[in-house]
C-alpha cells in the first residue's frame, strides 16, 4: 500500500461521525477512500451521507489527525490493514459492519488463520481459569488460533493458554493499538506482539472507554469460526458475543459449570438454548465446516479427526520425602475451588509446616500448582506422575 493510499484510508477512519457501516457503503459506491474525498457534497449526499457529513468529508480536516496517526503507528510499529487489503481476514470482511482499517501489531500472517473466540468473565472461578487455559492449550496444538480480548479474567487465561501451548493467539482491544488495557496486561502484551497479533479498530491512542467494548466484541465474534463462553453472567458481555456469533453465522459453544454459580449461568443457559457442549478440544473440530476441518489436517499431522483424545502429559513428582508430601498436598487441592494455606496446613498435621511450604514451593515451580491472591492454591489441570519407587506396578 502506498503512503498517500495509507494516509486516504486512515483520514476515512478518522472522519469525525463516520461510523464503519456508512463507510463500507462508501467504499462499495466510490472503490477508494481517494475517490471518496475528491467526490463532490452532492455526490456523497447521493450516497446516503447526510448533508453535515458530506460537508465534513469534502472539507478534508481529517487528513491532520491521520498524519498525526501514521507518526504514532510508525513509533509503535503499527501496521493498517484496511477493508480492501487481500490480509485482511476473510470472515471478517462478511459481517454486517466490518472495521474499515485494522491496526495490527506483530504477526500478520495471522489475520489469514483459521481462528476461535473464546470469551468470558472478568471475575472467573478457578475452574474457569483452568478450564479455560487447559481448552486453549489444546485447541492451540491443533491448529487453531485463539482470539480473544485481552481482558482479566477468562480472556487473559485464554490468551495465556495458548501461549503455554507454544501457539500464536491473537488480541482484539477496545482502545488503540498502543494502548495497554488493563495495565496490568503489559507483560501479556507483550509476548502476544512477539509471538502472535494485537489488533484494534480504534484509532492510535484511543482511551479504553466502557461504550468501545461491546463494538469490540463482534470484531472479536466475527473473526472466528466459532465463540466459546467458558464463564460468565447471564447477561454480561460474553452473552452479547455469543448473540453476535449467531448473527454472524457461527458456532456458539460452551463449557458447562457448576449450576450454584452464578458465572456458570451464562454458559449453561447457551447450553440448553442449542449451543454446543465443551468437555474437550474434540467437541470443537466436530463442528467446523468440512473445508476447516480440512485446512487444519493439511496442516497438522496425519489423522487428526480420527484421533482419540491424548491422555494430558502427566508431571513427575519430586523424588524422596518431598515427593510424598507432595502427593499428599495434590490429594487435597481440587481444580475448581482454592484452599487457603491454613486450612492445608490443618489438614495434613503429620507434617511440618516448613515441609509443606516447601512442598508447595516446588510444586509451583513444576507447574502442578498455582498460587492465588491472599495465599489460596488450586491445583493445575493433569495427573501427575507418580516417582518410580511409587507407580503401581
Amino acid at each position: 500500500m502506498q503512503q498517500d493510499e495509507e494516509l486516504d484510508w486512515l483520514a476515512l477512519r478518522m472522519v469525525p461521525g463516520l461510523g464503519a457501516r456508512t463507510a463500507g457503503k462508501l467504499i462499495e459506491r466510490f472503490r477508494t477512500p481517494g475517490a471518496i474525498f475528491h467526490a463532490s457534497r452532492s455526490e456523497l449526499e447521493a450516497a446516503g451521507v447526510s448533508g453535515s457529513l458530506a460537508q465534513t468529508i469534502s472539507s478534508g480536516c481529517a487528513f491532520e489527525d491521520a498524519v498525526t496517526q501514521r507518526e504514532k503507528m510508525k513509533a509503535s510499529g503499527t501496521v493498517a490493514v484496511p477493508l480492501t487489503d487481500e490480509r485482511y481476514p476473510a470472515r471478517l470482511r462478511q459481517i454486517f459492519d466490518p472495521p474499515i482499517v485494522l491496526f495490527a501489531r506483530g504477526r500478520l500472517e495471522l489475520l489469514g488463520s483459521l481462528m476461535l473466540a473464546i470469551v468470558g468473565t472478568r471475575r472467573p472461578t478457578p475452574y474457569g481459569i483452568a478450564v479455560t487455559e487447559r481448552l486453549a492449550a489444546d485447541l492451540g496444538r491443533v491448529g487453531l488460533v485463539i482470539v480473544s480480548g485481552m481482558a482479566r479474567g477468562i480472556d487473559s487465561a485464554a490468551h495465556r493458554g495458548a501461549l503455554s501451548a507454544g501457539a500464536p493467539t491473537v488480541a482484539v482491544l477496545g482502545c488503540g493499538a498502543d494502548v495497554v488495557y488493563p495495565t496490568e496486561n503489559r507483560k501479556l502484551a507483550a509476548e502476544i506482539i512477539e509471538k502472535g497479533l494485537l489488533i484494534s479498530e480504534f484509532p492510535m491512542g484511543a482511551p479504553a472507554y466502557p461504550q468501545n467494548f461491546p463494538i469490540r466484541n463482534r470484531v472479536i465474534s466475527g473473526l472466528g469460526a466459532g465463540v466459546m463462553v467458558a464463564e460468565g453472567a447471564q447477561y454480561s458481555g460474553s452473552a452479547i458475543t455469543a448473540r453476535l456469533a449467531l448473527e454472524q453465522g457461527r458456532e456458539v459453544f460452551a463449557v458447562p459449570g457448576n449450576i450454584t454459580s452464578k458465572m456458570s449461568w451464562g454458559p449453561n443457559l447457551l447450553v440448553k438454548q442449542g449451543a454446543k457442549l465443551v468437555q474437550d478440544f474434540n467437541d470443537v473440530l466436530e463442528e467446523l465446516s468440512p473445508e476447516d476441518r480440512r485446512w487444519l489436517a493439511a496442516r497438522q499431522q496425519p489423522g487428526l479427526f480420527e484421533q482419540a483424545e491424548a491422555p494430558p502429559p502427566g508431571w513427575a513428582l519430586p523424588e524422596g520425602p518431598t515427593g510424598v508430601v507432595s502427593a499428599r498436598i495434590l490429594d487435597r487441592l481440587r481444580v475448581d475451588a482454592a484452599l487457603h494455606i491454613d486450612a492445608l496446613l490443618e489438614s495434613l498435621e503429620e507434617f511440618t509446616s516448613s515441609e509443606i511450604i516447601a512442598a508447595l514451593f516446588e510444586l509451583e515451580m513444576a507447574g502442578l500448582v498455582r498460587q492465588l491472591a491472599g495465599k489460596n492454591f488450586v491445583r493445575v489441570w493433569g495427573e501427575p506422575l507418580l516417582p518410580a519407587e511409587r507407580r503401581p506396578t
